[in-house]
């Protein structure tokens, strides 16, 4: 069965940076995109990004743009997201999702697989 396993997240500072991964497994990693979402507490889940599986072409919420880098290793069926500059407004659960559509890419409803999440906290 298709599996994601997000890692990385944990506590930092204001200002500070943490990259979380997402490791995918069941699937045929190359042809699906991947997203990230986040849900803080009390809030509903939003988009932070997502990266194309055909060109690799990446897109952002505007809220992380400038702050916040999407990858892909398609040998280590692994997404990245680097985050910088993070501030509390950032604090959330953090999930890494898969679509085999490279299109509207900030709906969660396109998304096939999700995983559990990866708390991020930052403390200002």
């Amino acid at each position: 069965q298709v599996q994601l396993v997000e890692s990385g997240g944990g506590l930092v500072q204001a200002g500070g940076s943490l990259r979380l991964s997402c490791t995918a497994s069941g699937l045929t990693f190359s042809n699906y995109s991947m997203g990230w979402f986040r849900q803080a507490p009390g809030k509903e889940r939003e988009f932070v990004g997502a990266i194309n599986w055909r060109a690799g072409g990446t897109y952002y919420a505007n809220s992380v743009k400038g702050r916040f880098t999407i990858s892909r290793d398609n040998a280590k069926n692994t997404v990245y997201l680097q985050m910088n500059s993070l501030n509390a407004e950032d604090t959330a659960a953090y999930y890494c999702a898969a679509t085999g559509t490279g299109w509207q890419l900030s709906r969660s409803s396109i998304y096939n697989y999700w995983g559990q999440g990866t708390q991020v906290t930052v403390s200002s």
